[in-house]
């Protein structure tokens, strides 16, 4: 299933051209802890099925149909789905990175200080580790610390398969070099409260105003 989805993306020629993958992807299964809650009490849902279960069924052209597993920086674990329901503003990176990553982080702030307050409070950022190896929580959680990134941003980290996965599907690039570091694309997608591609802005440092614009707009989607 997941080959079948992940050719079904790579054979789009932009986000905003993504035809519906309902037919080559199952809806996203529930979270282990949803489908192995005691049957002597099925009405005491346990907490993270409350928080992973969309309030409305997902689209066709979701990635919250993804049933990839993640752990933010405190160590929790984290589904995509958690985050339907608001704007989200998702970037691929690795911790240790010595140039192009903190310039992304500073592109992202200059959007959310760019938007109304009441948008900013409930527009989402979410930071995608490249770096298995290094970036654990704990690495997670000091780099949160070093930049002064509040609750509105959600730093993940996942194993290779499913980076991999998520690279592939949202078109970055990413490349370890024999120093550790990384080549990688410098990518900033916005997705819809329903987990779907409204926008992709490519680069470092240049004009965000398109990209600002589009978090406005689509923070108006029913």
């Amino acid at each position: 299933m997941k080959t079948k989805l992940i050719l079904t993306f790579l054979s789009l020629s932009s986000a905003a051209a993504f035809a519906p993958f309902a037919a080559a992807a199952a809806p996203a299964k529930e979270a282990a802890c949803c489908v192995e809650a005691p049957p002597a009490a099925p009405a005491a849902a346990s907490a993270c099925c409350a928080e992973e279960k969309p309030t409305a069924p997902v689209g066709a052209r979701s990635l919250y149909q993804l049933g990839t597993k993640w752990t933010d920086d405190s160590g929790a674990p984290v589904r995509l789905v958690s985050l339907h329901g608001q704007p989200v503003i998702l970037a691929m990176f690795f911790a240790s990175c010595e140039y192009a990553c903190p310039l992304l982080v500073s592109d992202i702030q200059r959007v959310r200080a760019a938007l109304p307050a009441e948008l900013r409070a409930r527009t989402r950022v979410v930071l995608v580790s490249f770096d298995t190896a290094r970036d654990t929580p704990a690495a997670l959680k000091a780099y949160r610390e070093r930049l002064e990134l509040d609750a509105n941003w959600t730093l993940l980290r996942g194993d290779a398969d499913s980076v991999q996965e998520l690279a592939m599907l949202l078109g970055v690039k990413f490349k370890r070099e024999a120093n550790g570091q990384f080549a990688h694309s410098n990518l900033i997608t916005l997705l819809s409260p329903g987990g779907e591609i409204a926008h992709q802005r490519a680069g470092l440092q240049g004009d965000v105003s398109e990209l600002t614009k589009a978090v406005v707009e689509i923070s108006r989607t029913k």
